[in-house]
């Protein structure tokens, strides 16, 4: 058993706030694991968690767009048999990886705000709370200057995500985020994407990143990772892939396990606060292997 949990590459150091909340969030999708939980719980239950914090870019911490409004995108992908749900600009649910693990279960895969909002009414999910006086405050700030938010983009463009194999060798992936700060309304970047922001399947591994979206897409990241590691160690698959994203100007981090229950957390960034726990522990730190050109 063994679950890894991420709270987003980012090039500026982060809080002790954010490591306890890494290490509760562990301990809590462990003790799942333990309790004959699948891996898909423990994914459910941590990113959930994070996005309740505050802390981090998702859930009630995302950030906001232009125009003032959080809009989130999530995923969820099973690797037992390959079902997905995402979801993207939610406006009004504050945990959408709930959201996705719901539309797992329905005829589709992905759905935007104006479907999914008929589904969390429905199955009476909690409200997103609206933004507060500092963050739109910040938001006016940064929309001041062009270089302020460039700056931002570079420094912290954090989501935060988890994979996990549980006691019957299943594996999952999941992700959440709030996007980058003071982005256009209507952009989407990786986490919603299948094949790009996660990946799982039990025949090879499990994948969640993290960093500059659109460059994660066009290299559909996580697919990429999952499908090297039926022939490379987590680490060789990832390294592989880290370095084709800088050679084309992006920046990423990645969690990754394979079916043995192997891993690597390893990224380009600075930092890429992140822990993982198994039967000999818990493990946080804000910064693990960093890949260079």
């Amino acid at each position: 058993m063994l679950l890894i949990v991420h709270g987003g590459a980012r090039d500026s150091k982060c809080g002790k706030d954010v490591l306890k909340k890494l290490t509760d969030t562990l301990s809590s999708g462990y003790n799942i694991l333990s309790n004959g939980g699948t891996a898909i719980d423990a994914v459910v239950n941590s990113i959930t968690i994070l996005e309740d914090s505050g802390l981090f870019n998702a859930g009630s911490g995302g950030n906001l767009q232009l125009n003032g409004v959080r809009r989130l995108d999530a995923s969820l992908m099973d690797g037992r048999d390959l079902r997905a749900g995402s979801v993207i600009g939610i406006e009004s649910v504050r945990n959408p990886i709930k959201l996705a693990r719901i539309i797992m279960d329905l005829p589709h895969v992905t759905m935007t705000n104006i479907g999914a909002g008929k589904i969390e009414y429905a199955h009476g999910l909690e409200p997103l709370p609206q933004p507060d006086r500092e963050s739109l405050t910040m938001l006016e700030e940064l929309k001041k200057g062009k270089n302020d938010v460039v700056r931002i983009y570079k420094e912290y463009f954090s989501t935060v995500g988890a994979v996990s194999i549980d006691p019957y060798g299943n594996l999952a992936a999941g992700s959440s985020t709030g996007g980058i700060q003071a982005m256009l309304p209507g952009r989407v970047g990786d986490t919603a994407i299948i094949g790009a922001g996660i990946y799982a399947e039990n025949s090879a591994g499990a994948v969640s990143c993290t960093g500059k979206g659109e460059y994660i897409i066009r290299l559909s990241m996580a697919k990429e990772i999952c499908m090297n590691l039926q022939g490379m160690l987590p680490l060789a698959a990832a390294r592989l892939s880290l370095k084709r994203i800088l050679k084309i100007g992006g920046n990423a981090g990645v969690i990754v396990i394979n079916k043995k229950g192997q891993f690597t957390i390893v990224h380009t960034t600075k930092y890429l606060p992140a822990g993982y726990v198994d039967k000999k522990g818990i493990v946080v730190k804000e910064e693990f292997k960093r890949i260079m050109l």
